[in-house]
């Protein structure tokens, strides 16, 4: 029996209610949280089946019905259309979901998405909300994707999944200029992880992936996707922009792990440097901020930003700004001379660190 991995993650017993109004005590033979999938095994005579399906040739526009019990109204059914496929959500970056417009409310989670022919398609998952209620956007992990879930839950207890050792980021219409690309596309490399797959392969930071193991790469959200379902071990080839050149580099896949988060608050303020032309001050990192962030060398932090280019590129105080187009900051004095000799006839890309994440933003600085 499968369900949502957040249906069940704080249950001590887990009872399962059939419409012949039986009620079974549930197993947990595994769940992951990353795809929100969870399977459950029961001791029962006569339990009904449902057909599986696929979520490969579903269409958008194609009707689909919902079935669960949303506010405890038992076996509840609701109809909508598939509005997109393949979403990627800011806290579910491995599935790609089926978005509906299904009504879908709580007490719908874990039950089953059919298509026309009655084949489960997908697991109802979650909706997007202002008010906590249904609002129009629903979505379902699709059952190729819960299925691969559940029969590595089975054989291995755990799911494994593909890990590249990358952060990235979408490519603006600013940043493909700042990068001389024809247009935004792929996925912008704004961290390499230390000992990662990546750093292995050669990849660098400011490296733009547009292909990954022969598929296209249109946005970043697409990318760990298509890495987490990558077999452990796999060379595969990769396809980056660097610098406003083409470079193919092969890396071999690792297997994923629980990540640790990390969070730091930059606060001092030493040796201030004003760079007039981004609206900014500056300064040396403090050892303890550096230490704790893992920045061996370079950078300046951000320690005031005023009305200008800085404010209007989103850059924040506490910000550490690693690269200016491609150049390495070492320090807060040369990033006011890269500054203030820069061109100011296109966007700049400038690498910052904000807390434990590595971003680029695009900057066009004041003549």
């Amino acid at each position: 029996m499968v369900t949502n991995h957040h249906v069940i993650k704080d249950a001590e017993t887990i009872i399962v209610r059939l419409q012949d109004r039986r009620e079974l005590e549930a197993k947990v033979v595994g769940s992951d949280k990353r795809s929100d999938i969870a399977l459950l095994k029961v001791k029962a005579d006569d339990l009904p089946i449902v057909k599986i399906g696929s979520s490969v040739n579903l269409e958008v526009d194609e009707w689909v019905v919902a079935i669960g019990s949303p506010f405890g109204f038992d076996h509840s059914v609701t109809a909508g259309i598939v509005s997109a496929k393949g979403r990627s959500l800011p806290s579910d970056s491995y599935v790609p979901f089926i978005q509906t417009d299904v009504a879908i409310n709580p007490g719908n989670s874990g039950g089953p998405l059919f298509n026309m022919n009655g084949e489960v398609v997908g697991v109802n998952s979650q909706i997007y909300s202002r008010t906590g209620g249904f609002m129009g956007l629903s979505f379902s992990v699709p059952m190729d994707v819960a299925m691969k879930v559940v029969d590595q839950l089975k054989t291995v207890g755990h799911v494994q999944r593909g890990w590249l050792g990358v952060q990235i980021q979408d490519v603006s219409h600013e940043l493909a200029e700042s990068f001389d690309m024809n247009k935004p596309e792929g996925a912008l490399i704004a961290r390499v992880i230390k000992n990662s797959p990546a750093q292995r392969a050669g990849l660098q930071v400011g490296d733009v992936i547009i292909e990954f193991d022969d598929h296209p790469v249109p946005t970043s959200s697409t990318l760990p996707v298509m890495v987490g379902v990558t077999s452990i071990g796999k060379n595969v080839p990769v396809v980056v922009i660097r610098q406003g050149r083409k470079r193919n580099l092969f890396v071999r896949i690792g297997e994923l792990t629980d990540e640790v988060a990390e969070t730091a608050a930059p606060s001092r303020q030493d040796h201030i440097v004003k760079i007039e032309r981004m609206g900014v001050q500056v300064a040396e990192i403090p050892e303890d901020i550096r230490a704790e962030l893992e920045i061996t060398h370079g950078g300046a932090l951000i320690t005031q930003v005023d009305n200008g280019p800085a404010a209007n590129s989103g850059l924040h105080r506490g910000d550490i700004i690693l690269q200016v187009q491609y150049t390495n900051v070492n320090g807060a004095k040369q990033l006011k001379q890269l500054i203030d000799s820069a061109d100011s006839e296109r966007p700049l890309a400038i690498l910052v660190q904000r807390g434990n994440q590595p971003i680029y933003l695009a900057i066009k600085l004041n003549d």
